[in-house]
């Protein structure tokens, strides 16, 4: 069923896991079922990155481990280059790079970067990310960003894909990446902002189409209000957040809550399917629960719409 939407389906896991042996465990059950790929989302748990180079050969049947995403406060380009080209290494070529410029909470009051810079810090660091992530060097005096230096780390190139939501960060990405990793966006501002935006910048500056991945809540349940009540109260802080506030807004719903793909089987499938529509290329499908039997339920249908 899920095979024939038609798109990349990965497996996502949120910023809770505190163990590698957690990611692991996810990892495994996302190749055994049949996911294309599995991503790691990163706050205050593991650094996606190390766990990925850390589990990535016990799961030979995902093509594609991904972060989604790493913020880029608090990090310099060299160091993180560095990061993502050994994951690259241990992969054998399976590893992208899913970065963001975070939000003002995390940059200015966990790292003491002022966030209103966010924009031009995100490019000066693509300036110089990019050809080391290549294989380059970087050759970079900006207003905010420093980088001269090269890597001799031996691997593919790295794909990048950047979250981004507003005009700007969408043509950024569209002009510069791989494609964009979406979080709190629903189908109808992916189809009439997120998809025009990004492809629009990719085509002038002569790139390929690009990736559009969608982050999608997913859940097998009898109780779709209870889960949502539960999840509005989880989100409460991500709600608040500007460019959250901001692509919610524009899909005209309250919370990243009112997002969530849940009820019976065939709700979820026409739930995915709706992204699909709208143009996702991809879509990161991660689990909400509330319960131990929401989850396994959830887990059991994906398992067998996957393999049908």
């Amino acid at each position: 069923m899920l095979r024939e939407l038609g798109v990349r389906l990965g497996y996502g896991v949120g910023t809770g896991l505190n163990n590698v042996a957690s990611v692991r465990e996810e990892a495994i059950w996302a190749n055994d079922v049949g996911f294309d790929s599995f991503w790691v989302s990163q706050v205050f748990g593991v650094d996606p990155i190390v766990a990925l180079a850390a589990i990535g050969m016990s799961c030979p049947r995902i093509l594609e481990f991904g972060t989604s995403v790493v913020p880029l406060t608090g990090r310099h380009p060299l160091a993180l280059a560095a990061q993502a080209r050994t994951a690259q290494s241990a992969l054998d070529g399976r590893f992208t790079l899913g970065v963001g410029a975070s939000h003002q909470i995390v940059s200015e009051g966990f790292f003491g970067e002022p966030y209103g810079s966010a924009f031009s810090r995100t490019s000066e660091f693509l300036d110089a990310l990019l050809p080391l992530l290549d294989g380059t060097a970087a050759d970079v005096d900006g207003d905010h960003v420093f980088a001269k230096g090269w890597l001799t780390i031996e691997c593919q190139p790295v794909p990048l894909l950047l979250a981004a939501l507003g005009p700007k960060m969408l043509a950024l990405a569209g002009e510069r990446t791989s494609g964009t990793s979406l979080g709190s966006c629903g189908p109808r501002t992916i189809a009439n902002h997120i998809v025009p935006e990004i492809t629009a910048a990719a085509a002038r500056v002569g790139r390929e189409t690009p990736r559009v991945m969608a982050m999608v809540g997913v859940c097998i349940t009898d109780d779709v209000n209870g889960l949502r009540a539960h999840s509005r109260e989880q989100n409460a802080m991500y709600d608040t957040f500007a460019s959250y506030r901001a692509v919610l807004d524009r899909e005209g719903v309250a919370s990243g809550a009112d997002l969530l793909v849940a009820g019976t089987p065939d709700d979820l499938i026409n739930g995915l399917a709706a992204y699909v529509d709208a143009g996702a290329t991809d879509l990161r499908i991660m689990i909400a629960h509330r319960t131990s039997e929401e989850r396994e339920a959830t887990r059991s249908f994906l398992s067998s719409a996957l393999r049908q």
